[in-house]
């Protein structure tokens, strides 16, 4: 009887180890996608670089992310090429910005090119000034976009609905803690004024206590008058950087520059690495600007 026990016991225990490590392994891929072999991955056409970013945020390994605008490109005269508009033919989802010139160029052509395709603005629920579609400089901003591209995600894929859910909530987290420390950063120069060459950190200024003021409007070089406007005013308030990138040409900057002794710094504002880039343009704002008096 006791030989026949022990085996009796041992298999027991086994049975219960299954068991256990069958409950763990359900436990763990509820963190998981949903996939099968018959199964593929999104994909997902944005229109400029940091919204790629915030869709890899969003959907993880369950999204391929194209953009349309490249690296270098302006958003008032970019024309996509054949090859972008063929490989848009297979796309499942379009996320717009919302308000961008060549956005509203091309988007008809874009929506023929794909009737399947689902098409998300992703500056609805977003108050636009002054006709400004910089709304991705905005942490605060990017918070609600990420809520609109979840949700589309969702709606295309909807039993991965927990992944996606997860991701975002991750994601606000994150954006939470940078916009905390971009007001920290910039604490020391709240109140102050910027010159730019081009008026893309409106949003961005509101949110921090900034006043941004512009050379260029609308993509249009300023006239002579309207440049003697901006030479006074940079004087009078003994302006010694003038912000540009590298996406517009900086002759008009570099000109006033030139005038007025000062200095033409770049920042991005459609860096590939979003998190990243925007710890870098606070930390610049904030040490050109405090050694201005």
């Amino acid at each position: 009887m006791l030989g026949f026990k022990k085996p009796v016991v041992i298999t027991a225990l086994l049975f219960i180890l299954v068991v256990a490590l069958a409950g763990c392994q359900a436990h763990t891929e509820t963190t998981q996608p949903v996939t099968d072999k018959n199964e593929h991955k999104l994909t997902v056409f944005v229109s400029i670089l940091p919204q790629a970013d915030f869709v890899r945020q969003l959907g993880g390994e369950q999204v391929e992310v194209n953009v349309m605008m490249l690296p270098g490109a302006n958003e008032h005269n970019y024309e996509p090429d054949t090859g972008q508009l063929k490989a848009l033919s297979r796309a499942d989802l379009y996320i717009k910005v919302g308000h961008l010139p060549f956005e509203d160029a091309w988007m008809e052509r874009f929506i023929s090119t794909n009737r399947d395709m689902l098409v998300v603005d992703s500056s609805q629920s977003i108050e636009i000034i002054e006709h400004n579609p910089h709304i991705w400089l905005s942490p605060r901003l990017v918070k609600v976009q990420a809520e609109t591209i979840s949700a589309a995600l969702v709606q295309l894929d909807p039993q991965n609905q927990e992944y996606y859910l997860q991701r975002k909530q991750v994601f606000l987290k994150e954006l939470d803690k940078l916009d905390r420390e971009i007001a920290a950063t910039l604490s020391g120069v709240k109140g102050k004024s910027f010159l730019v060459y081009h008026p893309a950190w409106g949003y961005f200024a509101r949110d921090y206590g900034l006043q941004e003021v512009a050379i260029e409007e609308h993509g249009k070089e300023p006239g002579a008058r309207e440049m003697s406007r901006i030479i006074d005013y940079a004087k009078k308030n003994q302006v010694k950087t003038i912000f540009a990138s590298s996406q517009h040409s900086t002759h008009s900057a570099e000109a006033i520059a030139a005038d007025l002794g000062a200095r033409v710094v770049l920042l991005d504002p459609l860096p590939v690495d979003y998190m990243d880039n925007m710890r870098k343009v606070a930390k610049t704002m904030a040490a050109e600007l405090g050694g201005e008096q």
